[in-house]
């Protein structure tokens, strides 16, 4: 600890001792072009030089997002500038002195070999590659880069705005980061232009060669008498040396250019995501092998190369593989680990109580209907309920999960909500299920059973004789199907009970975005979001769709100011809704068949009504309450029996109290306020409850 906190002191005192000495660097760099440099001075700046490029290269190759290195184009700038106050020096010695230090003649004479064709041949060689390859390649890239980093950062603001209204990061966080976005695009927008440099950069290389060519043959022959060849041999020679020396700098700087610009952001150097990925396949490295080896025994290709350079990369791809194997092996331990020590944690019960809100349980003889290898749909059939309830109910139905239970018989399935069973039923795979519709002109034989959505009586029939079934006038469900109506039929059923609060701010957030005034009229000044989900579950326990949720909002809006009973603003949305349920209830006759009641019936409910904190409620004589129900029951029941869904009228202010009477008796039994019939539908009644008080 005390030695990092050293390090970092002396580092900070370099720091902040250094800008001094970048600015007489750059002094003494434009100077070095006005005044004559030593031999031995300007091979030590030639070395410096051949060190800095090569650092640059290695910076560029270990940082891990372009900004770590935010400075580079400014370094750019510097070395080139430094780089061509080198050429003008050593010009200025090979010019006169015929002698340019130790680096330069050592390039000239060693590294090609005194030969100034073959070392003029490998400078035009360096210059193209970088010139043409290089940096024409890191200089498109910059532009195009400068250009989309630009054209992305509203929509990166934008993000960030969006993260911090919603509380995901706090303003510091917001200005760290609109920061590194303005960064980055000063960086690229930056790195543009200078990419330039490198370009012009490897263009005076070339002019200064050539000029330092021509100007040494004008001296060695004109002034110093020499002949041509020996003048060619002295001067190109240094020249085409210095041209290596200072095109090996050039050329490293111009990769280390093009390796920032197109370096991605990541968590690791260049180098070792460079080796995770080309290596990460052994397979790969297999069939590469192969291929190599292949070539081995091509006549008049060399044997040895491809043999050994095959077996390598054979080699390799085994090494690899057991690794990854004894890595795979090694994460799952570990996973193993972590999951034992978690279930030894005390807060890990806590993941055991949450509850899927809706389940489906299966036995093994029905998982075909979700495996999709053995065309099992029944997935499929989940999205669309879902999808048909949104557009029905108005409602977003949570993800149903489905899962096997060996309690339970093969072909038996059970549906929960919240952890509770609301309904089972048994399936026959490779049966039908085949209701008496009223049209059955034969019976068919089959297994006597019943329909669980609705009890009806039904019969399993083998697929082999579905057609006689359906020739006999049966209706004709396959298992599926007779799961995918039960299912939907239960989410009918019960869908107010899968409105929670969190359901309902979704919905008020997705209404929001385009009707944003009533929302925030109504949340949270007027009424809270537990106030809203009752009037919503109590629209649903009715069967009333609340697709129509901006009408819903605009009369709690208007109502929720005069009381804040969630049950009589209920009754104010109905009745908003009048057309919505007026057409629900009109029958295929273009009428809504009604049963009323006596007006007795309507004094006795009113009388009987009482309002308390927990709602409202008919206190009836139990004798009169069982009377009334039957009369009800009787009515609905005859008029069910000529074809008509009828419907029970009676004024407002009785309706939720007649309600709550039937609801356990007579729970799809619906009951409608006069209200709530439409001004343009028509109603014909189909049957009337007296009152008789001697009865």
């Amino acid at each position: 600890m005390a030695t990092n906190i050293r390090q970092q002191s002396i580092l900070e005192r370099f720091v902040g001792g250094n800008d001094l000495i970048i600015v007489l660097g750059v002094v003494l760099i434009v100077v070095m072009m006005i005044l004559p440099l030593p031999p031995l001075v300007l091979d030590l700046l030639l070395a410096v030089n051949i060190s800095l490029a090569l650092l640059v290269l290695l910076l560029t190759m270990s940082i891990t997002e372009s900004l770590q290195l935010s400075v580079f184009p400014s370094l750019l700038l510097i070395a080139t500038l430094f780089r061509l106050a080198l050429n003008v020096s050593s010009t200025r010695l090979i010019l006169l002195h015929g002698f340019a230090g130790r680096i330069i003649e050592a390039f000239g004479n060693f590294v090609v070999g005194g030969n100034y064709v073959v070392g003029f041949v490998i400078f035009l060689i360096l210059v193209v590659i970088q010139f043409v390859v290089i940096t024409k390649g890191a200089e498109r890239v910059a532009e195009v880069a400068a250009r989309f980093t630009l054209d992305a950062m509203p929509g990166k603001q934008m993000s960030i705005d969006a993260d911090l209204n919603a509380g995901l990061i706090t303003d510091t966080e917001a200005r760290r980061r609109r920061r590194e976005i303005e960064r980055e695009a000063d960086f690229y927008g930056s790195m543009d232009g200078a990419s330039k440099f490198v370009k012009g950069d490897a263009i005076a290389g070339i002019i200064i060669t050539v000029i330092n060519i021509l100007g040494g043959l004008a001296i060695g022959i004109g002034q110093q008498g020499m002949a041509l060849a020996e003048a060619l041999q002295r001067y190109t020679l240094l020249t085409v040396g210095d041209g290596l020396v200072s095109q090996i700098p050039a050329l490293l700087i111009s990769t280390a250019t093009g390796i920032i610009i197109t370096r991605a952001a990541s968590d690791k150097s260049m180098g070792v995501e460079l080796t995770e990925q080309l290596f990460s396949e052994p397979k790969v490295l297999r069939v590469a092998a192969g291929v190599l080896i292949f070539f081995a025994f091509i006549p008049g290709l060399p044997v040895l190369p491809f043999f050994l350079l095959g077996g390598a990369t054979g080699g390799l791809a085994h090494v690899l593989q057991k690794w990854q194997l004894s890595q795979a092996q090694s994460e799952k331990q570990e996973a193993e680990k972590r999951e034992l020590e978690e279930t030894k944690r005390p807060e890990n019960v806590l993941n055991y109580l949450q509850l899927d809100r809706i389940e489906l349980e299966i036995g093994y003889g029905l998982i075909p209907l979700v495996d999709a290898d053995q065309n099992g749909d029944l997935l499929e059939r989940v999205t669309m309920i879902r999808r048909q309830i949104a557009l029905e109910m108005g409602l977003v139905i949570p993800p149903v999960r489905i899962r096997d239970n060996l309690q339970l018989t093969p072909g038996a399935y059970s549906i929960k909500i919240k952890g509770v069973e609301v309904g089972q039923g048994e399936l026959m795979l490779n049966h039908y299920l085949c209701m008496d519709s009223g049209g059955v002109v034969e019976p068919v034989p089959g297994i006597e059973t019943r329909e669980p959505a609705f009890g009806l009586s039904a019969l399993w029939v083998p697929a082999a004789r579905r057609q006689e079934a359906e020739v006999a006038g049966y209706t004709v469900v396959d298992p599926p199907s007779v799961l995918a109506t039960h299912l939907t039929e239960i989410i009918r059923r019960h869908a107010h009970e899968l409105v929670g609060r969190q359901e309902v701010k979704l919905l008020l957030d997705g209404l929001k975005e385009e009707y944003g005034a009533v929302v925030d009229e109504l949340v949270p000044s007027l009424l809270t979001l537990g106030e809203i989900q009752k009037v919503l579950q109590n629209l649903l326990r009715e069967g009333i769709s609340i697709r129509n949720l901006v009408t819903i909002l605009e009369s709690l809006a208007d109502y929720a100011p005069l009381t804040k009973d969630t049950d009589l603003l209920t009754e104010y949305v109905r009745e908003a809704l009048a057309r919505q349920i007026s057409q629900a209830y009109t029958g295929d006759q273009g009428f809504i068949p009604a049963i009323t009641l006596d007006p007795a019936i309507e004094d006795l409910i009113s009388e009987a009504i009482q309002h308390t904190e927990r709602g409202t409620f008919v206190n009836l004589d139990p004798k009169d309450a069982g009377r009334l129900l039957d009369g009800i029951a009787r009515a609905w029941e005859k008029a069910s029996a000529v074809g008509h869904q009828a419907v029970v009228l009676c004024s407002p202010p009785n309706r939720l109290a007649l309600r709550r009477l039937t609801e356990r008796a007579l729970p799809s039994l619906p009951i409608l306020s006069y209200n709530e019939i439409a001004t343009d539908s028509s109603v014909q009644a189909v049957g009337m409850v007296t009152w008789n008080h001697e009865s």
